[in-house]
């Protein structure tokens, strides 16, 4: 029997649980606070695996999935949380390959080589570059969009494209928020530029995720999936494109904005507005119950 939940109130995992069959929940800013994992959001993953259901997690990070295995598995995850993970990396992957062989300036961090794998992609300067492949800022940490202003000048002067693996614009990280590779991608396009993004909001990374149900031998119905995530831009939006429900999280990228140490329904229908989305559920963060 389905249990009663509001929309104007937070829902816990449980609640939600007899309505919806399969997950499609977001990384940064939900079971991990950029630094180290959150244990009642990986806690609740794992109790809805345990109840039958399906958990894959989609994330703009511009790591394969392995990739992304291997960084959760160092900070602890627990085996047995989810079923299965498709990243940004993962769907920007085969535009990459369409470009290879190639010769790219490459921007990002020395973390997202594994993008690269397989592909014959030689780094260049821009003066040489047949396209922009961007992971991130360089410094991860303390990287600015407005870093690359010049560089991007000379690609719209030669009409290059930029491929963007990750097409957040900020994440958390601790009790700080950091620039993705998103945000140099939008002023590229605000500037004039093309940029080129296959991770959420946009649909192929969820073609991944279908893939990914249907491979575990599921029926794969997007009236019985729920998208989570605490991005109103990427996550929110991508579960609109895809048809399926979303369960924002208030506490993650918003969490500053809500001026309340308790977010309310109010306050979450204020964020959500200026992007001109709307979320069937919402929760201060992902827990399994109160």
């Amino acid at each position: 029997m389905t249990q009663t939940v509001s929309p104007s109130q937070p829902a816990n995992l449980s609640r939600l649980r007899d309505r919806y069959d399969v997950l499609y929940c977001d990384v940064w800013g939900v079971i991990r606070d950029g630094r180290s994992l959150l244990p009642a959001a990986v806690d609740a993953l794992a109790r809805f695996r345990q109840s039958g259901g399906f958990v894959c997690l989609v994330s703009n990070s511009p790591q394969r999935a392995r990739g992304l295995a291997a960084m959760l598995d160092q900070m602890g995850m627990p085996a047995g949380s989810v079923d299965a993970m498709v990243t940004s990396g993962d769907a920007i992957h085969a535009e990459l390959a369409l470009r290879a062989p190639g010769r790219a300036l490459r921007i990002g961090p020395d973390g997202d080589d594994d993008l690269y794998d397989g592909l014959e992609i030689e780094f260049t300067g821009i003066e040489d570059a047949q396209f922009i492949s961007c992971t991130g800022p360089d410094d991860y940490w303390n990287g600015k969009p407005e870093d690359y202003r010049a560089v991007l000048e000379t690609a719209l002067a030669r009409d290059l494209d930029l491929v963007c693996a990750n097409p957040d614009i900020i994440v958390q990280s601790g009790d700080r928020l950091i620039y993705c590779a998103g945000a140099i991608a939008r002023l590229y396009t605000a500037m004039g530029g093309r940029s080129v993004v296959a991770g959420k909001p946009h649909r192929p990374i969820y073609a991944l995720a279908r893939t990914k149900v249907e491979a575990s031998g599921r029926a794969f119905d997007p009236k019985r999936v729920l998208a989570i995530g605490d991005g109103p831009e990427t996550d929110i939006a991508g579960a609109l494109r895809a048809g399926v429900d979303a369960l924002f999280i208030a506490e993650g990228i918003h969490g500053a904005d809500m001026n309340s140490d308790s977010p309310d329904f109010e306050a979450v229908a204020d964020i959500l507005g200026n992007y001109d989305v709307t979320a069937r559920w919402w929760a201060p963060k992902l827990v399994w119950s109160d």
